[in-house]
């Protein structure tokens, strides 16, 4: 009996999907928030939200200011949160939380906290239920872009209480009993932000209030309905009946209560609960249908709209519409309010290898938008964000904003002050900023030597020197674009081969260099840190986006090349945690996952698989992208093999699946891999369509045997931008064996600048 519930459970997972009806009810907000700080699944919370919305909202089981603020093995939640949160090592900010309570008046977040069980739990992205225990109480919650509505079904009895918690930090509550209104701000926060920054909000209950009073730190101040505090709450009460229904509506402004009132009016008006559910369902089914998949198992199926919905969640619209009807936003940089766009909430070190190419690719009117408030980022704080979270935060390396700007102006995006965007990126090139994420931490040392010494007391600067390269790559694409001077061009191109200055020939790996020209000794290429950022040589020796060629070159040629990436797979786990003095996180990711020393886990390495296509055995990235995807994703709580950075390793698995992934943002090219699909349709923003099939695709015929586009045979290992937004129809056909003839010869691989620019 049990083999055979086991066989029926298999035939479940692996049934076929044909018709996708609505994507969104395949996503399981719930993948990846089986973390914890020792080791992430993702790093993940159920966010309700709308895509890139202001606000996004949450179950709360983790303490006041834990940024691990729900967690899958957790058994008692403390309140739904208004979250502003990119990732538990961030943290939060903007944040308040209401959480309903019956019999004994109970608001600290620990009294208040109620048992709870995922079997109870519905976490969809637009819409949210749990029933909690203690009070026996329903809990359900459906979002707008920066409203939300909340819905408790409450039993029988006259000591129903919602509480409202602004948390500590600085906080204000006022309650208004005949309006059946809640108000107050936040300033809670994890930096970032200016002096005089809050996050005001506005509760609205559609029952009157039998008790109405407010509370600080431990303490019931009973009739007091307004209050300035380090940590002010509210509770109200009601009497209510077996399965009545009390919903509130609610939602905040970063600009002002009059603002919050009015996104409140815009989003949420009149509409009831189920009209709000009904219409962020609508536009999620939008989005994530703008990719329309079939004949894939369900899993896969899920897996992919899960990643697909998180690829959609950051950046955050940080922007509101004000009374007459303009874009405004406060600035997280000058706490000025101001006409424009706003973004934030996103490392660029994470997602200017996949994110933003995806949204210029299939988004392009957001990518405008977000240029613009980059252009509105560098007026007001004299930066190009790096790490914003809501204004500058001191987190990872690089000037990767030079990557998102090249990219979206190449490939044709306009509508923003590229001039602005510029004189930033060329700022950057030149100076250190005023946190060690902005600017260029050791430049004067680059632009000097050529690379950013290991002697010099700058962290992680064999990191710094490759990703600098890079960003200087694609400056000198955009210089070129933009027909800047020849000497400014010719400038960019040099130092987009800095690369080379790390390059130790001994053991054909980057390698810190001192200032007096000697490598760093003793080296150990498993020493995670140091020269490197979260990860090892290993990791980082393949971050050569816009030269795989040459890099192969240094390291003697295509069958050398590609028995360095062969290694990668072939070495055991072994690690170096000295520089961090414990192990970190990120190292144990990598040595659980059976995979060698490949850590897709972390960004770095997470397009080596595809650089095979650079030397002539593209069969070997088809059979290692299948690998991580079968092995190292799933629609469950663990399903992540690392942090899920704002979307990047997401954004990986959903370009894999279309067949495609963008090594070197900047160039106009896709490195193809191996679709996941038997088709996959794209809806561009102009409505036309690209059609990709893979017909007889499976687990075991995973290898590309040709290709067709548009009905010709296409020999390339890329396609490129244009073609794919085109529309049309690219076929690929499949089989159970390598196919070792195609796309083996040098006229077939991706762009290199050293084959460009022979």
């Amino acid at each position: 009996m049990l083999a055979a519930a086991l066989l029926c459970l298999h035939g479940a997972q692996s049934q076929t999907v044909y018709k996708v009806a609505e994507p969104v009810e395949w996503v399981n907000t719930l993948m990846g928030t089986d973390s914890k700080v020792s080791l992430s699944n993702g790093n993940t919370y159920p966010a309700i939200a709308l895509p890139w919305g202001m606000n996004f909202w949450m179950p709360q089981t983790g303490a006041m200011g834990n940024g691990w603020a729900y967690q899958y093995t957790a058994d008692k939640i403390r309140g739904f949160k208004q979250t502003h949160q990119p990732s538990p090592w961030i943290n939060d900010y903007g944040q308040f939380a209401i959480m309903p309570v019956t019999g004994k008046l109970k608001f600290d977040q620990h009294k208040r906290a109620s048992w709870f069980s995922h079997k109870t739990e519905v976490a969809k992205p637009y819409y949210y239920s749990v029933y909690l225990a203690d009070a026996d109480v329903t809990t359900e919650i459906t979002p707008t872009e920066r409203a939300a509505q909340l819905r408790f079904t409450f039993p029988s009895t006259d000591s129903a209480f919602v509480v409202v918690d602004a948390f500590d930090k600085g906080s204000y509550i006022k309650i208004l009993p005949k309006e059946q209104k809640i108000m107050g701000y936040t300033t809670k926060n994890s930096g970032g932000v200016p002096s005089n920054f809050k996050n005001y909000f506005v509760i609205y209950f559609d029952k009157p209030f039998t008790v109405a009073t407010a509370w600080r730190d431990s303490t019931l101040l009973k009739d007091q309905l307004e209050l300035q505090a380090d940590h002010a709450g509210a509770v109200v009460g009601f009497k209510t009946r077996k399965g009545e229904q009390v919903v509130a509506r609610t939602a905040s402004s970063f600009i002002s209560f009059e603002q919050a009132e009015l996104n409140l009016q815009r989003e949420v008006g009149k509409d009831g609960f189920d009209v709000t559910r009904q219409k962020a369902k609508d536009s999620w089914n939008k989005e994530l249908g703008r990719l329309s998949v079939e004949g894939g198992t369900s899993d896969q199926v899920s897996t992919f709209y899960s990643s697909l919905y998180r690829t959609m969640l950051f950046p955050r619209k940080f922007y509101e519409i004000n009374a007459k009807n303009e874009v405004v936003h406060y600035s997280p940089f000058n706490g000025q309010v101001l006409p424009g766009y706003m973004f934030t909430d996103n490392g660029f070190w994470d997602t200017f290898r996949a994110v933003h190419p995806f949204f210029t690719l299939m988004y392009p009117s957001l990518s405008a938008h977000i240029m613009e408030g980059l252009a509105n980022s560098y007026k007001e704080s004299g930066w190009l964000p790096e790490w914003a979270s809501p204004g500058h935060r001191d987190c990872m390396i690089g000037s990767n904003s030079a990557s998102l700007i090249a990219d979206a102006y190449l490939k044709g995006i306009r509508g923003y002050d590229i001039n602005t965007l510029y004189e930033a990126i060329l700022k950057n090139t030149e100076n250190e900023g005023p946190l060690s994420s902005v600017g260029r931490k050791g430049v004067k040392y680059y632009n000097e030597l050529g690379y950013v010494p290991y002697d010099v007391d700058v962290n992680e600067n064999a990191a710094r020197t490759l990703e600098y390269a890079y960003d200087d790559f694609t400056i000198y694409e955009l210089a070129k674009a933009l027909n800047r001077p020849k000497e400014e061009i010719a400038r960019f191109a040099k130092r987009s081969q800095n690369y080379r200055n790390l390059f130790d020939p001994e053991t054909k790996l980057m390698r810190g260099k001192n200032k007096d020209g000697r490598f760093q000794t003793p080296f150990n290429p498993f020493k995670w840190g140091d020269a490197f950022t979260e990860g090892n040589s290993w990791h980082y020796t393949w971050s050569v986006f816009h030269d795989v060629q040459g890099l192969a070159n240094l390291m003697g040629g295509r069958e050398s090349f590609a028995n360095m990436l062969d290694s990668v797979f072939k070495m055991a786990p072994v690690y170096d945690e000295s520089y961090y003095g414990t192990v970190i996180h990120e190292i144990r990711e990598m040595q659980i996952m059976n995979m060698g020393q490949y850590a897709h886990g972390n960004q770095p390495i997470q397009h080596m698989i595809y650089l095979y296509n650079y030397a002539g055995q593209p069969w070997k990235t088809q059979y290692w992208i299948r690998q991580v995807m079968e092995r190292l994703y799933k629609a469950t709580p663990d399903g992540y093999c690392g942090d899920e950075d704002n979307g990047q390793t997401s954004a990986w698995y959903v370009f894999s699946a279309m067949g495609f992934y963008p090594v070197c943002p900047g160039t106009q090219q896709y490195v193809l891999g191996t679709p996941l699909f038997a088709k996959l349709t794209m809806t561009l923003e102009d409505g036309k369509k690209m059609v990709i099939e893979a017909p007889g695709n499976s687990a075991k015929n995973l290898y590309v045997q040709q290709t067709a586009l548009n009905g010709q045979p296409y020999t390339k290992n890329w396609i490129s931008h244009q073609d794919l937004q085109k529309g049309g129809k690219l076929v690929f056909r499949m089989g159970a064996t390598p196919e070792k003839t195609r796309g083996t010869q040098p006229a077939a691989f991706p762009y290199s600048y050293s084959t460009a620019n022979k």
